[in-house]
């Protein structure tokens, strides 16, 4: 049987476990790479040119228009989209009926848009998906083919979840592979649009900590759900913008207002009243002074009785 050829558009780093594993396995035929972080377009272009494998790049949605007559010069029996930024057009669709398969970092239909990471873990869900779908003209709607269901680690940073789930996604291409090149049908479920929501990619607004209305469970997972990608959760002290890239739980509680500081722990931590009499222990913060522990930042500046508000 004749081995089937896989186009793969992906954004970035997020893909390259996926890229190496179908590159090794023989499927893959082609990388498009659209509005990637520079060194990972480097990567990307150095190691498809080592492997004489077909490259182009696409910074721009108006890049698109070459799209499909380069995906028509290759031929490709499939193309996977593997955190591809841009949607595609009908036109581009229309080189073939269910050959185009995007993988979602995010269960679907209920975490569509560009970072379903971060919503996932801001609303504190004990476990995400990787869902893989056929693509249309629309974002994140096609008919399901599977979802690979993974545990959220307790105090999963965003940057923890993204690893695990770019090493998982390499697995799961690797079978949807295997399915399309030795199966008879692909399974298809369409999506419910009941259950369906759609998260523009965060704003500012989205991660500022409300420490006036979240409860310290909430402002936790913000912290999290920002770490690296926003370096952090944002917050201000004395008007001074304070990015919280960690903190964790104190066994305290207080009786103060919210967002005040109340002490520096013996760990050199900033302890932190919350809204619901919980305390966190903040470690390590970031700002135009750069990312430091609190037990440095606090030796330059008083910090203990001051107010963190958004």
């Amino acid at each position: 049987m004749e081995q089937k050829r896989i186009l793969v558009l992906c954004g970035g780093q997020f893909a390259f476990p996926a890229l190496q594993t179908l590159g090794l396995e023989k499927f893959l035929c082609g990388v498009g790479i659209g509005k990637g972080e520079n060194e990972a377009l480097k990567v990307i272009e150095r190691e498809t040119q080592n492997s004489g494998l077909p490259y182009q790049s696409f910074p721009t949605k108006d890049s698109l228009v070459n799209l499909k007559s380069w995906i028509e010069e290759l031929q490709p029996d499939y193309i996977f989209s593997i955190s591809f930024p841009f949607l595609l057009s009908e036109d581009i669709l229309s080189y073939g009926e269910e050959r185009f398969i995007n993988f979602h970092p995010g269960p679907l239909p209920e975490y569509r848009g560009p970072m379903p990471l971060f919503e996932v873990l801001r609303y504190q869900e004990k476990e995400t998906a990787i869902s893989v779908h056929f693509m249309n003209p629309e974002f994140d709607e096609g008919a399901i083919i599977l979802k690979e269901k993974l545990a959220v680690s307790p105090n999963e940073t965003y940057g923890e979840l993204a690893i695990k789930l770019s090493e998982r996604t390499a697995m799961v291409a690797l079978n949807v592979a295997h399915m399309l090149q030795f199966g008879s049908q692909i399974p298809r479920t369409e999506q419910d649009e009941n259950q369906a929501r759609y998260f523009e990619k965060p704003e500012v607004t989205d991660t500022f900590i409300q420490w006036k209305r979240m409860p310290a469970d909430e402002i936790l997972s913000l912290i999290n759900a920002c770490n690296p990608w926003n370096q952090g959760a944002d917050t201000l002290l004395q008007g001074r913008n304070i990015k919280i890239l960690s903190a964790s739980l104190s066994k305290d509680q207080h009786t103060d207002s919210p967002g005040k500081v109340l002490q520096l722990t013996q760990e050199g931590e900033m302890a932190v009243s919350c809204l619901d009499g919980q305390i966190i222990n903040v470690q390590i913060i970031a700002g135009d002074f750069g990312i430091q522990t609190v037990e440095r930042f606090a030796a330059k500046k008083p910090v203990v009785g001051l107010f963190f508000n958004s």
